[in-house]
């Protein structure tokens, strides 16, 4: 069987365990703590605006200098900044700060945001999302180059590799081409909605042509970086992976059928199939991982439980099996040197 080429592993969360904000945050320190001792290369925190249930933390550069604390060597990374949202000299200011506190760690995910009703709340017409985001985009990296701002001043304190460790996420060919002309990186997400004309469309279908996009424009010479982002929840035992999995997918029902996704609401493999899960032991999620042609091509494949969202002690036990028998089944290799830089 061929072996993916996946150079990086990530841990992503979305903060959701069922519980207070509070110990949500704690959990997650601790869940990015075990990826680190278990050799993955970066971790990632989504960022969210309201809405309790879609995720758990509204200020991901806070959360991430708490995570550098506790850890030495795992790349911390935004996946991502609702970037229309915010004020971009804000957002140079505390990564710059961030990532002088984890000593060189972060990675930058940016994106347009998809939670359109937090934009009546800023203030902001989600009409001009995509308008703003690429003009908060540019200054962001003039910022960090260390290039004179409006009124003539400069980033102080600086850190100019940031312009470098720019994710840009997407889910269109348009954005991807974007994003690889920029020479920034390529965020895939998990699970993506099936365009009308093509509702049985696997998530490679999708985004292959995105993948073609980026690759063609990227700069010549520049490396690319390709993160793929999948739901992949490993269990020691196949009927524990989906009883968890009932519970947890059965809060996604009444969105999936409102947008028509599901052929029956009743029924987890429905919910699994609508949603693009990995799920299983870890030879159950090897064999599915090894049908998605998109991770042939990806450098960096990173593993969320979203939307299963088990208890904490399953999450940290995926995160084990993930790294200790699935992810080297797909080619990867874990890395031991403290402190090194594992994500290009």
């Amino acid at each position: 069987m061929t072996m993916f080429p996946i150079k990086r592993l990530g841990f992503f969360t979305r903060l959701l365990d069922q519980t207070t904000a509070a110990e949500r945050y704690r959990l997650a320190t601790e869940q990015i703590v075990h990826a680190e001792k278990n050799g993955f290369d970066s971790a990632w925190i989504a960022q969210h605006h309201f809405h309790e249930g879609e995720g758990g933390l509204p200020a991901p550069f806070v959360f991430l200098a708490h995570a550098a604390a506790h850890t030495s060597r795992i790349r911390l990374g935004t996946g991502i900044v609702t970037l229309p949202l915010e004020l971009p000299i804000r957002v140079a200011e505390d990564a710059v700060v961030t990532d002088l506190m984890s000593n060189g760690r972060l990675e930058v995910g940016v994106g347009p945001g998809g939670n359109l009703t937090a934009f009546t709340a800023f203030g902001l017409d989600s009409n001009d999302r995509h308008r703003l985001f690429d003009s908060h985009l540019e200054t962001l990296k003039t910022a960090w180059a260390g290039r004179e701002l409006e009124g003539g001043d400069k980033l102080y304190p600086s850190s100019a590799g940031l312009v470098d460790r720019i994710w840009q996420a997407t889910f269109t060919v348009s954005g991807a081409r974007r994003a690889g002309a920029a020479g920034d990186g390529l965020m895939l997400s998990r699970t993506q909605p099936r365009p009308p004309e093509a509702p049985q469309a696997s998530l490679a279908d999708i985004q292959n042509p995105m993948l073609d996009a980026y690759l063609e424009a990227l700069p010549k010479g520049r490396e690319p970086r390709i993160l793929a982002s999948r739901t992949v929840f490993v269990a020691d035992d196949h009927d524990d992976a989906m009883r968890l999995a009932e519970v947890g997918l059965s809060r996604m029902r009444h969105r999936l059928a409102a947008t028509g996704n599901l052929t029956s609401g009743n029924l987890v493999g429905d919910l699994i199939a609508a949603m693009d899960v990995h799920i299983g032991t870890p030879d159950e999620v090897i064999a599915s991982l090894r049908t998605d042609s998109t991770l042939q091509r990806a450098t960096d494949l990173t593993m969320q439980v979203h939307s299963i969202d088990p208890p904490h002690p399953y999450i940290l036990r995926s995160i084990e099996l993930f790294a200790g028998k699935v992810a080297p089944a797909l080619g990867w290799t874990p890395h031991k040197e403290a402190g090194a830089r594992q994500v290009a």
